[in-house]
């Protein structure tokens, strides 16, 4: 099985393992005691933070062990935001942050807090005047990820700093998916990280303040971590964690290398094995291991147990794989197509065979999804006037299913109406008139639904 989602969670590393059992002896006790075992767990803890400070670029007395990424987020966010009350009430977050920055922007709106979203463009990265047109004299705090969770793109997290500094406003930096690969740049303030990205456990976080940003820790408040995080620390956990840190620290310039090839040729030959692709992301400044594609007239979740049958391990941002039917918030930000969405994120170690594997299998599994949905063959025949397809009732991907399979039936300079109340559609039939080099007219409000226009330039 090649498992090709390390976006998710990458497979434990050696290291770490090692590391794990080897301080399952002597990280037992209460660091807090100066008892031998006591003195014994708190100089595999303080060994920890030395090593985990050295690795971002900070003070020791900076970094706090907390219980998951998603913990320092909402820790991190809610503290910062506590810290400087007296200027405001203001967030800035970006479109594309991951769910847990996203989660605590709607708390804090929900408690009468204010939030701007920064819009993305088609790569998914902010541009820095987007940040400076955001901030305001009440600005409290600004988020930013490093990296994009689901299609790779770097963000430019040094120039938003900048803007940020010069304005007086603390960033905080979401490195989740780029601390493995090397430090964040920049004049940032705060910065979180989760283990289980880098090849450590889970339930072990990392959050980063720097000395001389405001922060009021919520909620109660004990000892430990400098009350930025309550409760016994998993010192075993948190070894190991910074253990493989290190280790594919040590290793990252060589993976880099390797995976960006890999990753290239994802790119590259995708969309000459398989016809109506989307390549999506930055094709230059973007993580080395994370590629992401979507395809007309497919089903994201019928693909991915394709794959999943034939041997590979992936995940989608489409809405067809989701409980809630809606489209991945990035994709939807980014406003690119979103049906038949397949992200590869290749953990270190992955072998060029098993990319090979894929692009072998990849057009097979497409192929026959679209055949089971009855994906369209070319049209020849033309009538004139305007069309009304009506795809009430039917989800993601059969309202472009059915656009498409009549769009050649209306002359050039004819309309396509498209009924649908399937929130997808609002992001890819859009995504197929640019593909298709069509004229998307708009919107507008139907009985039932939304009516989508669309009309035929060629």
């Amino acid at each position: 099985m090649a498992y090709f989602d390390a976006a998710s969670a990458a497979p434990l590393h050696p290291v770490a393992r090692q590391a794990l059992l080897a301080s399952l002896d002597d990280g037992w006790a209460d660091p807090a005691r100066l008892y031998r075992e006591g003195r014994k767990a708190r100089m595999l803890l303080d060994a920890a933070r030395e090593a985990a400070a050295e690795a971002v670029g900070c003070r020791a007395d900076e970094v706090v062990f907390t219980p998951s990424g998603t913990r320092a987020v909402h820790s991190g966010i809610a503290g910062a935001l506590a810290g400087r009350r007296r200027v405001g009430r203001h967030l800035i977050v970006s479109a594309v942050e991951h769910s847990s920055v996203l989660h605590s922007a709607e708390a804090w709106e929900a408690d009468g807090g204010t939030v701007t979203r920064v819009a993305v463009n088609r790569a998914g990265a902010v541009v820095p005047s987007g940040y400076a047109e955001a901030l305001r004299a009440d600005t409290a705090l600004a988020c930013l990820q490093s990296a994009n969770h689901e299609v790779g793109t770097e963000q430019p997290v040094a120039e938003v700093a900048e803007v940020c500094r010069a304005a007086g406003v603390p960033l905080l930096v979401d490195a989740a998916q780029s601390l493995g690969w090397g430090p964040v740049g920049g004049d940032w303030s705060l910065l979180t990280a989760s283990a289980h990205k880098w090849g450590g456990p889970s339930g072990v976080g990392l959050l980063v303040v720097r000395k001389g940003v405001r922060f009021a820790a919520q909620g109660p408040v004990d000892e430990r971590e400098s009350g930025r995080a309550p409760g016994f620390e998993n010192i075993p956990a948190v070894v190991a964690a910074v253990a493989s840190l290190r280790a594919v620290r040590a290793e990252a310039a060589r993976e880099a290398v390797r995976l960006r090839e890999l990753t290239e040729r994802i790119r590259a030959r995708v969309p000459q094995l398989v016809p109506d692709v989307e390549v999506v992301g930055d094709a230059g400044r973007r993580l080395p291991g994370i590629v992401t594609f979507s395809c007309l007239y497919v089903d994201g979740e019928a693909l991915l147990h394709e794959l999943d049958r034939a041997g590979f391990s992936v995940s989608s941002g489409s809405s067809c794989t989701s409980s809630t039917l809606t489209p991945s918030h990035v994709l939807k930000a980014m406003g690119v197509l979103s049906e038949g969405n397949v992200r590869l994120s290749l953990p270190p170690g992955t072998a060029e065979e098993d990319v090979e594997r894929f692009l072998q299998v990849l057009p097979g599994a497409v192929a026959g999804v679209r055949e089971k949905l009855g994906a369209p063959a070319p049209a020849t025949a033309v009538r004139t006037g305007e069309l009304v397809v009506d795809s009430l009732g039917k989800r993601c991907p059969i309202p472009v299913i059915e656009l498409a399979k009549v769009f050649g039936e209306v002359p050039v300079g004819g309309l396509v109406r498209v009924l649908s109340d399937d929130e997808a559609a609002r992001l890819d039939i859009p995504a197929w008139c640019q593909m298709r080099g069509q004229e998307y007219v708009g919107e507008e409000p139907a009985e039932r639904g939304t009516a989508y226009l669309v009309r035929r330039v060629g």
